[in-house]
Parts: structure tokens; sequence; C-alpha cells
């Protein structure tokens, strides 16, 4: 579980321009290097029929836009600039398979200052070919030690590159412990979410997902997932969910634009279910994967076409 196949990449996005992958560089000044000055995405484009579909790809702009205001950052930005070069930047190396987009935007060099308004902006694209992210038809989890950030301390609200140390601890712990992946409890001890996933309970085909309030990132595949369950007549509920509820639901699985629909089959040691994907995630996932390559024409409006939008 992790991305180390880069070779290959042709152009990078850097501040307006295209460059080549040998030149996408930055100085060791900047001062997203040292204070984790930055907010990111991760957005996903489906290959069909010799097509890119990039999936909800103004959502996920717009939440960029989002973070670099709530951290102060004097972003110059717009979501339509910002689209028009994920387009180009997929273009210009060629790809017509499953690709992963990575929009930042940092803080720069030449200035160690902890005020954001004053700090030199920078932007860059970069998109790299990815098939799945979990390499496992289930996951076994564990609830971490370490609690979610809260909204006062750091803003989830924000997919800020510093609130992600919260998630490498819980992840990294977990890992050591032969487990997949962590889950996190907020700080009033409810379930908040994975360590990169929003998290769904299924329990007598009731959809319950953690509130806003526990602390969580507003995943764009969260928010995909509740419409497209409550589409197939499936209540959705976003509520607290307290640690023991997981170990007596019928389904878990956790949501992500790397994740997509991904089963959880353990947690703390505690089967969930008969141990394998359950009827409601697999009916989810499966049209899940039929919208992200455009075969479900009702949600046409969630894709932007890489060389159809020429």
């Amino acid at each position: 579980m992790a991305w180390r196949a880069f070779g290959g990449l042709k152009a990078v996005w850097m501040d307006g321009e295209l460059v080549p992958w040998e030149q996408a560089k930055v100085h060791v000044t900047v001062n997203a290097l040292h204070y984790g000055t930055a907010v990111f995405e991760g957005i996903r484009g489906y290959s069909q029929n010799e097509e890119i579909y990039v999936f909800r790809l103004r959502d996920h702009l717009k939440r960029l836009v989002e973070s670099a205001k709530i951290v102060m950052f004097n972003n110059p930005y717009t979501v339509e600039q910002l689209q028009d070069a994920v387009i180009k930047t997929i273009r210009a190396n060629g790809y017509r398979s499953n690709v992963y987009i990575r929009p930042i935007i940092y803080a720069g060099e030449n200035i160690m200052s902890l005020n954001a308004r004053e700090l030199p902006i920078r932007a860059s694209i970069i998109v790299f070919p990815l098939e799945k992210f979990f390499d496992k038809t289930g996951l076994r989890v564990c609830v971490s030690s370490w609690r979610r950030l809260p909204d006062t301390s750091m803003p989830p609200r924000a997919k800020a590159a510093a609130n992600y140390l919260n998630s490498i601890l819980a992840s990294t712990e977990a890992k050591m412990m032969g487990y997949d992946e962590a889950l996190l409890l907020d700080h009033q001890g409810y379930v908040s979410e994975g360590a990169g996933e929003n998290l769904f309970l299924v329990k007598n085909e009731v959809l319950a997902t953690p509130p806003i309030s526990s602390s969580i990132l507003e995943g764009i595949t969260r928010d995909t997932v509740i419409k497209m369950a409550s589409d197939q007549g499936f209540r959705v509920v976003e509520r607290q969910i307290s640690r023991t509820e997981l170990y007596t639901a019928d389904e878990l699985f956790f949501s992500g634009t790397a994740a997509e629909i991904t089963p959880i089959v353990e947690v703390d040691g505690r089967r969930i279910g008969d141990g394998a994907a359950g009827p409601v995630t697999s009916k989810l996932s499966k049209l899940y994967h039929n919208i992200v390559r455009g075969l479900e024409p009702r949600y046409k409006e969630w894709l932007t076409p890489v060389y159809g939008s020429k």
C-alpha cells in the first residue's frame, strides 16, 4: 500500500506551465518542507474505451481551493485554471490507463515564517498510473491509540499536509501490529475515520457513517457513497458511532479516492460478518466502478473526459 511507480512520467505542471519530469524540483528552503505548509488533493481518472474520465474533478478542486483559504494562503489559482491544468498534464503524459492525480498548493522558498499571509505560494500537479491502492479483497484493521485531531486544533475540513502526521502515526502503528490499516477515534471517543479513508457501517441494511463533527475529512467518495446508496433505496444516517458497534456490524467498508470502496473483514481481531465483503458493500462497489467509467448515464455530471474535452 504505497506508490513507488513514478517511472515513465514525462511532464509535471508547475506554477502555470508544463515542465519535464526531471526538472520538476524545489529548493531545500521551501517553507512546506519545514513546516508542512501545503494543501493537496487526490483525484482519480478511469480508463474506458481509450478515454479517461476524471471523477468529480471540479468537486476535488473546489475543496483544494477551500483548503487553501482555510489555511490563509494567498492562492492565485481558480478552480477553472486548475481544472485546465489537470487536463493538460494528463494529455502531456499521454496516458490512456487509470491514473491518480495529485495537485498540491504549497508555501515556497526563501522564507522561514509561520505567518501564512506572507508566504509565497506555489502549485504543482503530478499524474501517474494507478490501478488498485489496497491489494487485498478485505482489510484487517485496528483502533489506533492515536486520536484524530479535533477541529479546534487542526482543521480536518482542510486537506492539509500537516494533518497527515496524525495519519502516519496511526497507520504505521497498525502495520507494526500486523494490521492493514488503522481506525481513529475522535476526541470524544467515538469513531472518526481511517488513516486516509472515511468509514461506513452497515447494520440491517442501514448505512451509518460518522458525522462531520467527528473530526473527519469531508470525503468526496463519502459523499458519492451517500448519494449512491440513497438512490439504491438504502437508508443512510450520519451519526456518532461507538467503538463496540464496529464489532457487531453486519458490514464495514472504507471509502476514499485511493481506497474506492474497500471492505473491512476484521476489527481488533474480531471478524466482521462472515469475514468477506457483504452484499451491500459489493453492490455499492460494483455501482461505483460502473459510475467512474461512464457506464451509468445518470451520474455523467460527475465525469470530466480528458480527450473528449478538446
